[in-house]
């Protein structure tokens, strides 16, 4: 206070409780859980850390960077208990790696309000996902229109049991990824057929073949048309998955079904394994991803993507 810091000096009672042979503490309403400092203050450092990194606020009320994470987080854990749980109608499910190894959260987004809404499981499993549903309760749980997810089944079936009326939408980054993952399997095919010179134009290129064109530099344009002049299978490979971001671009089934056929089509004779490989996927996938399409069933009103 005043650029002084304070120190509070106080008695605080302790029980031993003769019907459970524990010891109990007096609880104080304006102290955190940590006596040394006071709950206000634990939301005053919170506040802080929303327009400052956490170093700077530790430095400046001369805390340990690690008491600063831990008074930030309790002012989010209030912040989330204050907002309390929303009845959302479109919502984003994704996970998130929180270590090495494996180790995942399910992490739920409000697609209308545009923020995650509940953060945990044990990893990415159905029983995971029923947490979330079963902490929204069913009275909310019935306002769900729309389930925004990539293609992870135990994640579709969650949904499916416990909202069967709402609709599942695949997410486009997550098939776009997958289509990546099949160019990139092409040219390490190609890597490996080609010998000597013919190799040295695929080698150190992966970044600007997998990249978006307007992401690169003039030089990894000049990188990119010297590798796909080079390269005839690589080059169709190239083109087909950038046009296949249109089918995105239609409104109706229809559409995008016809669509889809004609991309299917190009893939003939064309010895790309890694591409009907991928399109099997859509084509098990199909009604999620072409709910993507359909404005009739609503989905129009809501953000696209989690």
């Amino acid at each position: 206070m005043a650029d002084w810091r304070i120190y509070l000096e106080f008695e605080r009672w302790r029980v031993n409780c003769l019907r459970c042979g524990g010891v109990h503490v007096e609880h104080l309403d304006w102290l955190a859980k940590n006596p040394r400092y006071t709950q206000r203050f634990a939301l005053h450092v919170g506040k802080l850390c929303r327009d400052m990194p956490n170093k700077a606020v530790a430095e400046m009320e001369r805390l340990h960077h690690g008491t600063v994470k831990d008074l930030d987080k309790l002012y989010m854990q209030q912040q989330v208990a204050r907002a309390g749980m929303p009845a959302p109608r479109a919502i984003g499910i994704d996970e998130i790696s929180i270590r090495k190894g494996h180790n995942y959260r399910v992490i739920v987004s409000d697609l209308e309000r545009g923020r995650p809404i509940w953060v945990g499981g044990e990893g990415r499993k159905e029983a995971d996902l029923d947490r979330f549903f079963a902490a929204l309760e069913p009275k909310k749980a019935v306002h769900i229109e729309l389930a925004v997810m990539d293609m992870w089944k135990p994640f579709r079936h969650s949904v499916t049991r416990n909202v069967p009326e709402a609709r599942i939408i695949f997410d486009k980054f997550h098939i776009m990824r997958h289509l990546a993952d099949a160019l990139d399997e092409v040219r390490r095919n190609e890597y490996r057929r080609l010998v000597s010179k013919e190799r040295s134009y695929i080698k150190g290129n992966r970044y600007v073949l997998l990249s978006n064109r307007e992401n690169l530099s003039l030089d990894g344009r000049h990188a990119l048309k010297k590798l796909l002049a080079a390269n005839k299978r690589l080059n169709t490979a190239y083109l087909l998955k950038e046009s296949f971001g249109q089918l995105w671009d239609y409104s109706s089934e229809r559409g995008a079904r016809a669509f889809f056929e004609r991309w299917q089509d190009a893939l003939k004779w064309q010895r790309l394994e890694p591409y009907r490989k991928f399109a099997r996927m859509i084509e098990r996938h199909w009604d999620g991803i072409v709910s993507y399409c359909d404005p009739d069933k609503g989905q129009s009103r809501f953000s696209r993507g989690p």
